[in-house]
């Protein structure tokens, strides 16, 4: 096989999943435009908006850089971070699909064994996965330049966007030689992606604002982060272009160093080598739920552990919000106006929570995929030999998620907890309390859904569950923003989840939610009776 060949391959077996990534981020591109001009359709209406953003930091968390007023500015304010994201995680997946799945289904060894390089499948990848962010840079260039704006802030845009991608094409590309296992590399590379998107959200956060409130200079925190790196860019305000190619290089470094680890080790074999068994079996792993708690139980502490993280700033930052200002009189003003009986920090405390709820989602769903992966690499069957019924082993992969729920949610108020003690306001925790437990609401339902697409489509399984829960958060962020009816933004459990509401909890349609998660969650176990096993990938 030759590299063009096995190019050739990647793209006919990945032409639909790119398809929706890249036409998705297009089409997110596009919403931005209209949804800035049906909410944000003056100068005084986007100008007002950036002063509540620099009086509230917290929300730059989930948002861009300002750099102005001006709707194309602004516009990418509010989007270009999550066009970066999109194109990071089809990247990160893409690689890892390729690369390290590869080898641990053996198909890389056969590939091995014909005369082409032990290296042409990494390459062929590599240049696969510029392919993919190429296109996606060229068609968000087209949407922004087609919908009237500069053309040269279109094309950079268009090009940081697809710069990010790169930059974690690289990190997908060495996290594959590292760990052992693709579920190993693509935990790694997700968070490589989570804490990087958090450290440009901190960094602009806690940076310095213009005297008029309409611009912000991000912190050094933001230089830590390609996120940080393509929004300094600063598309239709500055253009800067080196920025973008401090992204650039970094994806070439990081891809070069993966092609220079491959030939230091074996194929199947990794860096960071798994930690050899017991000589004897633990006693639980006599029953099926001990299985799968031993399978899962590295991933749920890393998602307890930014749940922990995620509450610890939710409550931290509140004396940042209060503290801002100091030297800015009409700041302080913005401040003192948002700040009215205590709701500022309460939002904060609510916003962040969103994330804790995110992060509980994708341990459940994680949890419940890994189902879908011991049935394709037929060590399911194994287990299913014993004397294991399909219902009892699946629900052993239920009950572990929804523990991992209630823990990552736990985590949350933990780390809420101490960031009160710290900041000696006590008076937020029973709000992360109420907003821990309507999370906790919310991702139990992508739980069931993951379950009961697994039992009725087994093959969609883990792409439709990954792809729910990133519709649901853009659903969340980005809802209100695009003017969607609320009956569209309600559709995401995360904002229509049980919130707080002056001190109480409002339960909203948290019935329904727990309705739908019963329903469906049942719904699994008794088909999952009669569901013959479905090894093929």
């Amino acid at each position: 096989m030759t590299v063009p060949s096995l190019l050739r391959q990647r793209m006919r077996r990945d032409w639909l999943q790119l398809t929706l990534w890249i036409l998705g981020t297009a089409a997110l591109a596009a919403s931005a435009v209209s949804g800035v001009e049906q909410s944000y359709g003056t100068l005084q209406d986007r100008q007002e908006v950036l002063v509540a953003v620099a009086a509230n930091p917290v929300i730059m968390l989930f948002r861009g850089l300002p750099s102005g007023a001006e709707r194309q500015a602004f516009t990418l304010f509010l989007i270009l971070p999550f066009l970066a994201m999109m194109a990071a995680f089809m990247s990160s997946f893409l690689a890892v699909r390729h690369t390290r799945a590869e080898e641990e289904l053996g198909r890389a060894e056969l590939v091995s064994a014909t005369p082409a390089a032990r290296t042409a499948p990494t390459i062929a990848t590599i240049l696969h996965g510029v392919t993919a962010n190429a296109i996606l840079a060229v068609l968000v260039i087209a949407v922004y330049a087609g919908s009237g704006f500069d053309t040269a802030g279109s094309v950079i845009a268009g090009v940081a966007a697809g710069a990010v991608g790169l930059v974690f094409l690289g990190v997908a590309l060495v996290a594959a030689q590292l760990m052992r296992t693709s579920r190993g590399a693509n935990s790694l590379s997700v968070w490589v992606l989570i804490i990087t998107f958090l450290l440009s959200g901190i960094g602009n956060a806690l940076g310095t604002p213009s005297e008029d409130l309409q611009r912000i200079e991000s912190s050094w925190l933001t230089w830590l982060s390609p996120f940080g790196w393509a929004e300094n860019a600063r598309p239709f305000a500055d253009d800067a272009w080196w920025p973008v190619l401090l992204c650039l290089g970094t994806g070439v470094v990081l891809t070069v160093l993966a092609l220079v680890l491959q030939p230091l080790r074996d194929v199947g074999e990794s860096f960071i080598a798994q930690r050899p068994g017991r000589l004897y079996a633990h006693a639980s792993l006599s029953a099926p739920i001990g299985l799968v708690w031993r399978l899962s139980r590295g991933s749920l502490v890393g998602w307890c552990v930014g749940g922990l993280l995620t509450g610890l700033l939710s409550t931290s930052l509140a004396s940042v919000v209060s503290d801002l200002g100091t030297d800015i009189p009409a700041l302080q003003n913005v401040l003192s106006a948002l700040s009215d009986n205590g709701s500022l920090q309460a939002g904060m405390v609510v916003i962040f929570f969103l994330i804790v709820g995110v992060l509980a989602a994708c341990a459940a769903v994680q949890t419940v995929s890994r189902a879908r992966q011991e049935e394709t690499h037929g060590t399911a069957e194994l287990v299913l030999a014993a004397p294991v019924g399909r219902v009892r082993w699946l629900g052993g992969y239920l009950l572990i998620a929804f523990a991992g729920v209630l823990a990552v949610c736990a985590f949350g108020v933990l780390g809420a907890w101490l960031g009160a003690l710290k900041e000696g306001d006590t008076d937020l925790v029973r709000d992360a309390v109420l907003a821990g437990f309507g999370q906790a609401v919310a991702a139990s339902v992508f739980l069931a859904i993951t379950a009961f697409v697994f039992v009725v489509a087994p093959r969609v399984t883990i792409a439709l569950a990954w792809v729910l829960v990133l519709g649901g958060l853009m659903l969340g962020l980005f809802g209100a923003l695009f003017a969607l009816p609320d009956a569209v933004i309600n559709l995401s459990p995360f904002t229509s989840a049980p919130t707080v509401d002056g001190g109480d909890l409002d339960m909203k349609g948290g019935w329904w939610l727990l309705g739908a998660t019963v329903l469906l969650a049942g719904g699994a176990l008794v088909l999952m009776r009669r569901r013959q096993l479905a090894t093929n990938g």
